[in-house]
């Protein structure tokens, strides 16, 4: 078995370092394939941690962090983690979200330093404002929309500042936040799965799925 993956392995390197796919074929065919295959197939892989494609892809197949694969899905899945997951997360790193004594949510009055792992906020070129929620904040963002607008909130595992518009949010958990039933934001959908099945969850959605109607039926 050993001598059969030490095979894989150097077939598919060879494979990716003759490789000419154009940027499109990428785009449509293997970064989708790849992407699910990482979905089904594979434990957390965090491409960052390692210092090249080789060895990254030799500790996928080495560490068994997949199930078995072959070499056209080994490479769509290592081309997929080294290219679109590994760019994703180095593109942008936010300040950690921080708020005053004195600053309250717009919308339920609450003081914010009290509820440091859920404040998140919205940026604007007229104003900045601090929610106790994610729920609060989409409240106010549905009364004050602006497409230009920063909006920032915390991933729940990581508590790490991430952009909303990029993040998957899920809905009707057995995790409250100060004001009851909330979305419970996510940088990637894979954590937000296994988030959904750990605590009984309805749903998840990205930013641009999120309705005015969804976020009001929370309070129910």
């Amino acid at each position: 078995m050993a001598f059969k993956f030490f095979l894989l392995l150097i077939t598919t390197l060879s494979l990716y370092a003759n490789s000419t796919y154009s940027t499109a074929v990428k785009e449509k065919k293997i970064y989708p394939m790849g992407k699910k295959i990482y979905s089904k197939l594979c434990s957390e892989i965090d491409s960052n941690t390692y210092s090249s494609y080789e060895e990254m892809q030799k500790a996928i197949v080495s560490q068994k962090l997949c199930k078995e694969l072959n070499e056209n899905n080994l490479e769509a899945l290592s081309l997929y983690l080294w290219d679109v997951e590994r760019k994703a997360t180095q593109e942008i790193t936010y300040k950690k979200i921080t708020v005053t004594k004195d600053e309250k949510c717009p919308i339920c009055g609450m003081y914010l330093y009290k509820y440091p792992s859920w404040v998140c906020k919205i940026n604007s070129k007229e104003k900045s404002a601090g929610f106790d929620g994610i729920k609060d904040m989409m409240k106010y963002y549905f009364d004050h929309k602006d497409a230009t607008a920063e909006i920032l909130v915390q991933e729940y595992y990581t508590a790490k500042t991430i952009n909303a518009r990029d993040a998957f949010f899920v809905l009707g958990s057995d995790v409250y936040g100060p004001m009851g039933n909330e979305l419970i934001a996510f940088k990637d959908e894979k954590s937000a799965k296994r988030f959904m099945l750990d605590h009984n969850a309805k749903e998840i959605l990205k930013f641009q799925e999120i309705t005015q109607e969804k976020v009001y039926d929370l309070d129910k």
